[in-house]
């Protein structure tokens, strides 16, 4: 009977001991927990992790890293595309479907990973809708240049190539908006780049201001 009563006031002792210690064995716990979480928006390395291709087009972009001067590992994202280590995608996406791959982004020797999503779009044909608008001087311009066909749900952008050439007062915004107001009248002939989903082409937007 003493014996037991020994055991019990010795296993007393030792939870009495044990105690203390689970509070710094549970934080050590969650912290490393804490270094296995994903990347919140505000920690991620790229600019933009989302990219839209079109199958047997030439890929001519680049991943943008939020440090300067990081790197990147180079690897195979997609059937026909890859990645080098200054960041940029090329090759010619083969297989239409969604590639999420981790992508290695390192800065001095420290490399964090980060997910890559690559849309590859069917090669659907597309042409402008509207390449010329005329006006008049000093009363506001409404137009958009636009285009008919292409993959559904992806958005064209537009980028003026010459600056030199767009008239005083009007403006040519990346969704292909005309607008502004003509500061005087004239014939204006300016080269705009329209891409979808890589897919790009050149056009000349004619604009008649009388």
């Amino acid at each position: 009977m003493m014996r037991q009563k020994w055991v019990l006031l010795l296993a007393g002792l030792a939870v009495c001991a044990l105690t203390p210690a689970l509070p710094s064995i549970t934080t050590t716990h969650m912290a490393q927990m804490s270094r296995q979480t994903p990347l919140s928006p505000a920690d991620r390395s790229l600019v933009s992790d989302t990219f839209y291709l079109t199958v047997g087009i030439e890929v001519s972009q680049w991943l943008l890293p939020t440090v300067k001067g990081a790197t990147f590992r180079p690897a195979y994202l997609a059937v026909g595309v890859r990645l080098d280590q200054g960041g940029r995608l090329y090759g010619r996406p083969q297989r239409s479907g969604t590639y999420v791959v981790p992508v290695q982004v390192c800065s001095a020797e420290t490399c964090r990973q980060q997910d890559v999503t690559l849309v590859v779009l069917a090669n659907v044909p597309w042409e402008p809708r509207e390449l010329t608008f005329p006006g008049k001087a000093g009363t506001p311009l409404d137009g958009e240049i636009g285009i008919n066909g292409g993959p559904a749900g992806v958005i064209p952008t537009f980028t003026v190539t010459d600056h030199d050439k767009v008239p005083q007062g009007v403006s040519i915004g990346p969704d292909g908006h005309v607008g502004g107001v003509p500061a005087a009248p004239g014939l204006a002939e300016v080269p705009v780049r329209i891409c979808v989903a890589g897919n790009c082409a050149g056009v000349v937007v004619r604009l008649i201001i009388v």
